[in-house]
């Protein structure tokens, strides 16, 4: 499976970005797919994953200004982003993983950069 993440840049405090992933490979690897973000010194942390069936689970500091949302048929993630705060300045990491064997896999894209400016 590989995942190409598109959509980072810059923007000024308040306002927003919207992220996309697209997987290709054995895409019928694929159970969850969602994003991740690592900011300098810090470790890497779930920002919002969303299942197969659309259930989905954001972290605590996203508190209603994100929205992940996927297609099942192009096999593509996306995060919308409004209300940018600096504090979300950080490379932002695709993710899917699914069962691969006994075991369960998960696979990482480039990452994308997000800076917010205040």
């Amino acid at each position: 499976v590989q995942l190409q993440a598109s959509g980072g840049g810059s923007v000024q405090a308040g306002g927003s970005l919207r992220l996309s992933c697209a997987a290709s490979g054995d895409t019928f690897l694929i159970n969850d797919m969602g994003w991740y973000r690592q900011a300098p010194g810090k470790q890497r942390e779930l920002v919002a994953d969303i299942s197969w069936s659309g259930g989905r689970k954001y972290a605590e500091f996203v508190k209603g200004r994100f929205t992940i949302s996927r297609d099942n048929v192009e096999y593509t993630v996306h995060l919308e982003m409004n209300g940018l705060e600096p504090e979300d300045t950080a490379v932002y990491y695709c993710n899917a993983e699914g069962p691969y064997g006994r075991n369960y896999k998960r696979y990482w894209g480039q990452g994308t950069q997000v800076t917010v400016s205040s």
